[in-house]
């Protein structure tokens, strides 16, 4: 049990320019644990709720100050002088704040508590953030995630016109985390190099990936595969993966997406035919949020006509939630979870939520969000938990390359490199 002597929150921006949570713990021997709090774009309505002041004259409505206030008030003032391990700080938290949904001091006030303490909890403990979860998780050992590399934004991360929200590569031919990053990076710059050939513009989005005015989703996977055959790689050694975001382009019981550079109004089956296509001519790896976030049943006809070619990945559907995971699996709509910390709100209840993904034979996806920070905790999280993928985006942007180079730090905190 560690004693908290101290919280302290305040509003920091994110990569988007949006005010965030930042909050720092100090915990008895004065050691110190820091945290800070990312946001999503397209969030599934059954997310935590994250607390903002819709006050329009700071920030369009969007600051945070109300979320700083409950830290270092309220929150801070029960909490203080107490002792707690991490699963009794999340319970108090939870307990304190008393809707089902955070929605009273905000997922983004309780999250930043969440890992602030932890922070500090590892610091006390002088271990590395990692070897900390992997210790109150019951990991038995750990391991280096692998990376999906956000390389094409569309959706609700870029203006591109695209409907896909990510098109990402994941290089899977290779044993390191550190040569995958040099192959992501080989891609990306093979792709810079086309879409300037093309006139196109090579500004990003949100998560780093080029945003191009392409014509089609399908232009997109032409671009990409182009892109690995330039940088010296086959489809066998960088596989590709989609995040489609289905319910941002789901409307009045349709799915309308352009295909072959025409809108179309499709059925969750029809739509399904379309990804098996997909998979038919991209060998993909991954599709997230292939269907709206309550297509229950589409999602369980996507498992029976893909789910044992490819990974179909539960996000707005699932949220990190294990009460959504458990109906997920009863209704065998899935067979990979996307983690995302601030969509439940604590440490342990993302804990509960990976354990229980594994529990089903499933694979967790740890992710970042599209309003991300220079925080690295996502890192150790994937490492700790012992994750099958990660998620941070493109190897640009500071606040993405951070969560690279911290993976590829521990990489060789485990296996030494010899240079």
């Amino acid at each position: 049990m560690v004693k908290i002597l101290s919280l302290k929150a305040r509003e920091i921006l994110d990569s988007r320019g949006n005010p965030t949570v930042e909050v720092e713990c100090v915990v008895d021997g004065q050691v110190y644990g820091k945290a800070s709090v990312p946001s999503g774009a397209s969030t599934g309505v059954h997310e935590a709720i994250e607390l903002r002041d819709h006050d329009t004259k700071r920030y369009g409505g969007l600051g945070v100050t109300k979320a700083v206030l409950n830290v270092n008030t309220e929150i801070n003032n029960h909490l203080k002088d107490k002792s707690f391990d991490q699963e009794s700080l999340d319970r108090a938290l939870i307990d304190l704040d008393g809707t089902n949904n955070k929605s009273r001091l905000g997922a983004n006030a309780i999250l930043g508590v969440s890992l602030a303490f932890a922070r500090a909890c590892a610091n006390k403990q002088n271990v590395e953030l990692y070897e900390y979860v992997s210790l109150i998780s019951g990991t038995k050992e750990v391991m280096l995630p692998q990376p999906m590399f956000n390389i094409l934004n569309g959706g609700r991360h870029a203006d591109s016109g695209l409907d896909i929200q990510e098109f990402m590569v994941a290089p899977v031919g290779f044993d390191s985390f550190t040569k995958k990053v040099e192959v992501a990076v080989e891609v990306v710059s093979a792709l810079k190099k086309i879409l300037v050939g093309k006139g196109y513009a090579t500004s990003v989005g949100d998560e780093g990936g080029f945003a191009p005015k392409l014509s089609s989703n399908d232009e997109a996977f032409d671009l990409i595969r182009q892109a690995i055959v330039d940088a010296g790689y086959s489809l066998d050694d960088v596989r590709i993966g989609i995040d489609a975001a289905a319910s941002e382009f789901f409307e009045e019981d349709k799915y309308r997406i352009n295909i072959d550079g025409i809108k179309r109004d499709l059925t969750s089956s029809e739509l399904i035919s379309w990804y098996e296509d997909l998979f038919k001519k991209h060998q993909l790896i991954s599709i997230e949020d292939g269907l709206a976030e309550d297509d229950w049943q589409g999602f369980s006809e996507f498992v029976d006509v893909l789910g044992d070619k490819v990974k179909i990945v539960g996000d707005d559907l699932t949220v990190t939630n294990v009460d959504r995971i458990k109906t997920a699996f009863e209704k065998k709509s899935i067979n990979s979870v996307l983690i995302k910390l601030n969509q439940i709100g604590t440490l342990t209840e993302t804990i509960k939520a990976v354990s229980m993904t594994k529990e089903y034979g499933w694979a967790p996806f740890v992710s970042h969000r599209s309003g991300e920070t220079t925080d690295t905790f996502i890192a150790d999280l994937s490492v700790g938990l012992a994750c099958d993928f990660i998620k941070a985006g493109s190897p640009v942007r500071g606040e993405r390359v951070c969560k690279y180079n911290r993976l590829m730090e521990i990489e060789n905190m485990i296996n030494p490199m010899k240079l």
